[in-house]
């Protein structure tokens, strides 16, 4: 039997991977009803929880994920939020990272964890990493201390053994079960025996502040790689999109790009039509440090902003929320230097 003050959990199933089953006529994988989960991981009777679910109908392959089932995401852990310790939802790997990213945005002054995890393999499968990455998502996101605060207020992805916070995470395997890596900042928490948790890389949350959700998001954005060789009218047509606001830059190494006149020029007058750039490394580890060489010096002088160590999928998602907040372009340049969900760390002036 349950006991009221047990923990509470909200599982929110979205679609992927995590939640199919082989159909034993067919053969085909299948995505079976969260309400019958217990039916379907036996394990999680073993927890003195209270585990209820939603379930996305249809459920949605990541790939077709966007701002707009966010906000949905967001409404549920709204509307949730006073009746449950904390929220597991289940997704999609291959869009998880901008997921983890926008909720960690959307989602002010979280004071409980929001943990998105998934698998490589169904869970109906034999061999499956989904069972292990769903039970220790329970468990993390009903963790408290003894005093009730929750051990993790955070956005975070759990991956075989990791905890890794949201907002610092990449896919970088498509068929191996660590799928997920934080380049630039170290792992939350480490499942083993136990689940040892880092406390000092972990957000604190403000009891005193209650959470605010954000729901709009403007997509007027876009990702511009640069590569040896790019074109002079490429870059041209790319700053010339109608209604574009914001550009992320992926330059390389410490955040160097080609010195050509024409792309300087190209920044420069982007930037003083109120097109927001911001610089981040090609390379998945470091950071961008455009006061070192004299090639990432033009594009300070451009206007181009420094993205530090923060991942593509949190600049993306972190320009797209602030425009939808109706900012104008300085104040957007403003909040891109100050990190609002520990999604960047700032190098020592």
């Amino acid at each position: 039997m349950i006991k009221p003050d047990y923990p509470s959990v909200l599982l929110i199933y979205t679609g992927g991977t995590i939640g199919m089953i082989e159909n034993p006529e067919t053969g085909a994988l299948e995505a079976f009803n969260f309400d019958q989960l217990q039916e379907n991981v036996p394990e999680l009777k073993r927890f003195n929880y209270r585990i209820s679910s939603y379930q996305f109908t249809p459920p949605i392959d990541s790939s077709d994920m966007e701002p707009a089932l966010w906000s949905k995401l967001v409404k549920i852990i709204h509307y949730n939020y006073d009746n449950f310790d904390g929220f597991v939802i289940l997704h999609g790997t291959d869009t998880m990272a901008y997921t983890a990213s926008a909720l960690s945005f959307m989602l002010e002054n979280l004071s409980k964890p929001v943990i998105l995890t998934g698998s490589q393999l169904p869970i109906g499968v034999l061999r499956t990493d989904g069972k292990e990455n769903l039970i220790t998502s329970i468990e993390i996101a009903a963790a408290k201390y003894p005093d009730g605060r929750a051990i993790v207020p955070e956005v975070c992805i759990f991956f075989e053994n990791l905890l890794l916070r949201g907002n610092r995470t990449t896919k970088i395997n498509a068929e191996n079960f660590n799928a997920f890596r934080s380049y630039n900042y170290l792992p939350l928490a480490t499942a083993g025996i136990h689940i040892k948790y880092e406390y000092d890389r972990i957000r604190k949350a403000d009891l005193n502040l209650p959470m605010h959700p954000h729901y709009v998001f403007d997509t007027n954005v876009l990702i511009l790689t640069i590569f040896p060789g790019i074109q002079e009218n490429v870059v041209s047509n790319v700053f010339r999109i109608p209604g574009l606001k914001a550009v992320v830059l992926k330059t390389y190494g410490s955040g160097n790009a080609p010195q050509k006149p024409w792309f300087i020029r190209l920044l420069k007058e982007a930037t003083q039509r109120g097109i927001v750039i911001v610089n981040i490394s090609q390379c998945p580890a470091g950071m961008v440090e455009m006061a070192r060489y004299e090639t990432g010096l033009h594009l300070l002088d451009a206007g181009v902003i420094s993205g530090f160590d923060a991942t593509v999928e949190s600049v993306l998602t972190k320009l797209m929320f602030l425009f939808g907040h109706n900012l104008t372009p300085k104040e957007v340049r403003n909040e891109m230097n100050r990190s609002i969900a520990g999604e960047f760390t700032r190098p020592e002036l």
